[in-house]
């Protein structure tokens, strides 16, 4: 209850006397103040710019977590179904930004950040189909990356034609990284629907898996035929109806994010097939972490061992020197 009351006077505080709905705007003072005053950020005040790309990355993930009608207006009605306010607190009462694993934590923005900058090759702040068939060490399939860019599961707003901007690729990393959530089962939902009829076929579900299907049979590995697949998916998910799988279908199943990682990244999916043990342990020594807090972590520490063997007394520097000629 004290949640919903502290949603109803920060919601009052921060909306616009003319909107009925918060905008991302509306959180920048949020992020100024948190960026001026938390001492797990101290650090950053030498670096306004990247202040600024700290403040965006918050309230991207933000917007792609609780504006769940994804029109970037948030309601009172989100902002107290949502986990922000929880969030918030948590962030007031600790000192090390990095352990509010929700919305705040700077490990996870550094993550976001260089995975986009090792894909932006020409530093141009916008990625296209061939930048984003790299992500993953080459993990999707061209048909996947295909309907990203037809921009069937959300609308782009680089304004740029065949480009995808930071504040999309936000959205694509959380969507692949934490298949489990409902915004993610959303996201790849609408990409293998082909005809948008709000169910997936088996002939929509084989139109992609025949991509992953290929790329087996170039690396040598044991093809698994898509008969096997479709009878596997269909004891994952225990659909209402077995011809097809509907959004209520996934959303109900644990198991719903392998099912994409099955039809189009090759990499999950044979780690999945093997049932990783490193995975598996992982799971079971931290099971209130999500996919992608345990993504970040693994990532966070490979990029800053990699940096360490590159320069250890510049640490990240050259990385965000760089940047600043691109992004500002």
């Amino acid at each position: 209850m004290l949640t919903v009351d502290i949603a109803t006077q920060i919601y009052t505080i921060l909306k616009r006397s003319d909107l009925k709905y918060l905008t991302q705007d509306d959180f920048k003072p949020v992020l100024r103040e948190l960026l001026a005053t938390h001492p797990g950020l101290e650090f950053l005040q030498s670096t306004p710019e990247f202040q600024e790309r700290y403040a965006e990355t918050v309230i991207y993930r933000i917007y792609y977590y609780i504006n769940r009608s994804a029109n970037g207006h948030l309601t009172l009605r989100e902002l107290k179904r949502g986990n922000l306010i929880d969030a918030m607190l948590h962030a007031d009462e600790e000192d090390d930004i990095n352990k509010v694993l929700r919305y705040f934590s700077y490990e996870h923005f550094y993550v976001i950040y260089c995975k986009f900058w090792e894909l932006d090759t020409d530093h141009d702040f916008l990625i296209d189909e061939e930048n984003l068939i790299r992500y993953g060490n080459h993990a999707l399939t061209y048909r996947i990356v295909d309907r990203i860019f037809s921009q069937v599961p959300r609308k782009f707003t680089s304004k740029v034609e065949g480009k995808m901007g930071y504040e999309d690729f936000v959205y694509f990393i959380l969507a692949e990284e934490d298949k489990s959530s409902e915004p993610s089962l959303e996201y790849w939902f609408k990409c293998v629907d082909l005809d948008g009829n709000g169910v997936l076929t088996c002939n929509e579900m084989q139109f992609f898996y025949e991509e992953q299907l290929h790329r087996m049979e170039c690396m040598a590995q044991e093809p698994v035929l898509f008969e096997d697949i479709l009878c596997q998916i269909i004891d994952m998910i225990k659909p209402e109806d077995d011809s097809s799988i509907m959004l209520r279908d996934l959303k109900g199943s644990k198991l719903s994010g392998s099912i994409f990682n099955i039809l189009f990244n090759l990499n999950k999916f044979m780690a999945f097939e093997t049932r990783d043990p490193f995975l598996i342990r992982q799971e079971r020594e931290n099971p209130t972490l999500t996919e992608w807090d345990r993504f970040a972590h693994r990532e966070y520490i490979r990029l800053s061992m990699e940096e360490d063997v590159e320069d250890a007394s510049n640490g990240s520097a050259e990385v965000w020197d760089e940047s600043l000629e691109a992004p500002f």
